[in-house]
């Protein structure tokens, strides 16, 4: 069970990007990519659930958690982009 949620909310986060991509919308790209950073914080979270419960050792806590905090540096990065951005049609 723990591992089917890790596997939905991590792949989920790739899922939602690639929505967000294909977005039709600068108010749709940015609620795809909000879904995306949402799984990738419920990511991390199990995650370290893996880690502190020693599921999983050490060394691949780590490396999993330094790719996911990673992807929440991207995201982060890319909504903030977003909330400096003027929206069309207005000045």
């Amino acid at each position: 069970m723990l591992s089917k949620r890790i596997l939905t909310s991590g792949t989920s986060i790739e899922v939602n990007v690639e929505e967000a991509k294909g977005g039709h919308s600068q108010k749709d790209f940015s609620a795809k990519l909000s879904i995306a950073n949402k799984e990738a914080q419920e990511t991390h979270y199990w995650l370290r659930f893996l880690r502190d419960t020693d599921l999983i050792g050490h060394k691949l806590s780590q490396l999993l958690l330094a790719d996911c905090e990673e992807l929440l540096r991207i995201i982060g990065s890319i909504g903030k982009a977003l909330m400096k951005k003027p929206k069309h049609g207005k000045k």
